[in-house]
């Protein structure tokens, strides 16, 4: 596992979350508003994991040209990057970095449509053509 890449907590993806979703440049306040629509989390939780998402290096901040009080948070890390890499922690925490196994794992037990398989079906193609572009020629 790459130890240089840092993924949120579960409790830390709800504030980048809320930042992803707000856009960048949103306020503490803005992010407590959004937080509180489903979670009943502090107040005081939501300000700490802002920093540690700051010291972890997965948002950064710039203070507001009027109001000395009021930062701006920027998402330094896209969701798709963090979902990648929560992905391969998953796959390597509890299958050994094996993503048949990961994936069968999701898979077993489920009732899918054929549209959905043939979404899967698809999603395996891409990752056969992906995997055929990194091999050398």
């Amino acid at each position: 596992m790459d130890r240089g890449k840092v993924t949120p907590t579960e409790s830390e993806w709800l504030i980048m979350d809320a930042v992803w979703e707000i856009g960048d440049g949103v306020t503490s306040a803005e992010i407590i508003k959004r937080i509180h629509e489903t979670d009943d989390m502090t107040v005081r939780t939501i300000r700490v994991l802002i920093t540690l998402l700051i010291k972890k290096g997965l948002l950064t901040y710039t203070v507001d040209d009027h109001d000395s009080r009021v930062y701006h948070y920027y998402a330094l890390r896209t969701k798709e990057e963090c979902l990648e890499d929560k992905r391969r922690d998953f796959a390597d925490s509890y299958f050994h970095g094996d993503k048949t196994l990961a994936a069968a794992a999701f898979l077993q037990g489920l009732v899918l449509t054929d549209e959905q398989i043939a979404e899967l079906t698809a999603i395996l193609e891409q990752s056969r053509e992906n995997d055929g572009e990194k091999k050398p020629k």
